[in-house]
Order: C-alpha cells, then structure tokens, then sequence
C-alpha cells in the first residue's frame, strides 16, 4: 500500500440536485494488519465516514463496494460485512437495485440524538464532580487556553476539534464504564452536526462560555450546577437544530 491513503470511492445519486456542490471525499486511514481484513475495512471505513462533512451537501453519497475493496486490496467479501456492521450502526443504508449510502439524519432524529446525549453527559458531570481529580478537571480547562481573547473563530476548525474532545473527556472522567458504552456509539453520529453546528450563528462564542462555566461548577465540586450546565448546553444545540438546521429536512 503507498504512503498516501487513498479516497473513499463515492458517487452521487441520479436523483441530486444538480449544481448542489461537491460530494464529500474523505481520506481514507491506512489499515492496521492486526484485524482480520473485516475489521480493518470496518475501522476505515468508518474512521471515513465520521471524518466527512455528511451534512455540507443535499447530495447521498453512494459507496461503491468494488471500488473499496479493489482500494484496500482485498475482496468484496470484508468490506461487504463491514457495510452490514456499519448499517446496524446507523451510518449507512442499503437501498434495493441501488446501492449503500451514508445516512444522514433528519432534523427529528439529531434532536432526538441531541436529547439522549444531554441525559447521559449530565449525568456524567455529577460524577465527575464526585470521582475526578483535581488535575483531571484542571485538564479540561487546558483544553481551551489557546482560544481566549475572542479567538475562537479565527481558528473553528481546530476549535470544533477541541469541542469535541471535551465532552468526550467528560464521559471518560464520570469512570462509569456502562455509560461510556452507551455514549460511544451516539456521540460519534453527534460529532458529525458538532462539526456542522459550531460554525453557525454564534454557536462557537457560546459554547466556550458554556465551557468555561461547566468547568467552573466542576472545579467547585457543584454537583447539580454541573450537571444543570451540561445538560443545558447540549439541549442549547438541540434548540438551535430545530429554529435553524433546514439542510436536515
């Protein structure tokens, strides 16, 4: 395999609006030879699909099972089960005589993703005000040293990174291996709208101040302000789905 990773092989579906914009085409990681070929076509597979900007265009994108497998220098085989795994998963359906496509959610069900996630991440701030350490919460606020004096915008992308990185580290410090589980798979449908939502109106500003206070209740050892922050913020971006997120319908 060369050094550079190759692209995911899309295609646009017949029924897209035409002029809407360029497909997505993400980089593909490189495979890790520890796996059976299954799970390393999953991995990357995935890893590519949640690296994609999946709501910057009306468009399906169609994946097309040859053209992986010929990209990853295996059979149809693996990259046939890793399809399946990936559709029980939720981020790609299989369309009769037509083909797979990565699914994008509609605005119902992000809300619905968002609501979930606001219940678990609470509650994992009430642990974390109870089991981490202070150098464990003394981390979250490193988090954000480089985006004081309003430099937020002026560096989203790394921003929109860091976001993320947050609330997972939030999951991880609650400790509660059950709740980790059940996050995992919901938070990586949920980083894809983080992405697409954190530069919109002046969700970017909001959210460090979001931040700030949430660590600030965690610092105190404030169990229910933690937990009402947290939760707050992320029903602030379920709102903000619903008044302003129309590319979803």
């Amino acid at each position: 395999m060369s050094s550079s990773a190759p692209r995911l092989s899309v295609s646009q579906n017949d029924d897209a609006t035409p002029g809407a914009g360029s497909i997505p085409r993400p980089q593909l990681d490189p495979i890790d030879t520890s796996f059976s070929f299954k799970n390393k076509a999953y991995a990357a597979l995935k890893s590519a699909i949640t690296g994609m900007d999946v709501y910057g265009s009306p468009s399906d994108i169609r994946l097309d099972e040859r053209s992986l497998a010929e990209q990853f220098g295996i059979s149809r085989t693996p990259v046939r089960e890793a399809m399946a795994q990936l559709e029980r998963e939720g981020f790609v359906r299989t369309v009769p005589r037509r083909g797979v496509y990565v699914v994008r959610k509609t605005r119902r069900e992000v809300i619905e993703m968002i609501t979930a996630w606001a219940a678990l991440e609470s509650m994992a701030a009430r642990l974390v005000t109870a089991h981490a350490s202070a150098e464990e919460i003394a981390s979250l606020r490193k988090m954000f040293a480089t985006f004081d004096n309003g430099q937020v915008r002026a560096h989203l992308d790394e921003y929109s990174e860091v976001n993320i990185e947050f609330h997972q580290t939030l999951i991880r410090l609650s400790r509660n291996n059950v709740l980790a589980d059940l996050a995992e798979n919901l938070f990586t449908h949920m980083r894809m709208i983080r992405r697409k939502t954190i530069g919109e109106k002046d969700r970017a500003d909001r959210s460090i101040r979001d931040h700030m206070h949430i660590i600030e209740a965690l610092e105190a050892r404030d169990m229910l302000r933690a937990e009402t922050l947290v939760r707050d913020h992320a029903l602030g971006l379920a709102d903000h789905v619903e008044k302003y997120a129309d590319y979803l319908d």
